[in-house]
């Protein structure tokens, strides 16, 4: 009877606690539609396609700044590239971001990136990784930051 018991409290608790993940996204979660929505740039498109919409239309640096852009290039593991918005700056080699799909269908917040580029140009970086929840090992080519606001 114990078991019986037990069986019905999970067959009729499960459908609930599957509901309560929190997320009112409806669509295949991705990088670039996160970052227009948090900071309003028109941009569309594969993430690493934003850096060449964005010239002439938005300001780049090399350098963060609070609010910017960090866009990464294209490449095997990233094949659409990536964005994530510079939430705060650390230190002169290390930003915090906001960024949805680094970890599969999640929005990650405060995640750590690293500059690991020799000349301390944000051109080569390390990503926090959740999965592991310390810095990942792989190094990631970017093209730098864009500044939301018109130029």
């Amino acid at each position: 009877m114990a078991i019986l018991r037990s069986l019905i409290v999970f067959v009729f608790l499960l459908p609930l606690l599957a509901a309560c993940g929190g997320r009112s996204y409806s669509g295949k979660l991705q990088c670039a539609p996160y970052a227009r929505k948090l900071t309003g740039v028109d941009l569309r498109g594969s993430a690493y396609s934003w850096w060449s919409q964005s010239q002439g239309k938005y300001s780049h640096t090399k350098q963060p700044q609070k609010g910017a852009i960090l866009v990464f290039r294209k490449t095997s593991k990233l094949p659409d590239g990536h964005v994530s918005v510079v939430k705060k700056i650390k230190d002169s080699r290390t930003i915090i971001v906001d960024h949805a799909n680094w970890d599969a269908q999640r929005i990650n917040h405060n995640a750590s990136v690293v500059d690991v580029s020799s000349r301390n140009d944000w051109s080569l970086v390390r990503v926090w990784w959740p999965p592991i929840n310390k810095l990942g090992t792989r190094k990631y080519p970017t093209y730098g930051f864009i500044i939301p606001g018109k130029t």
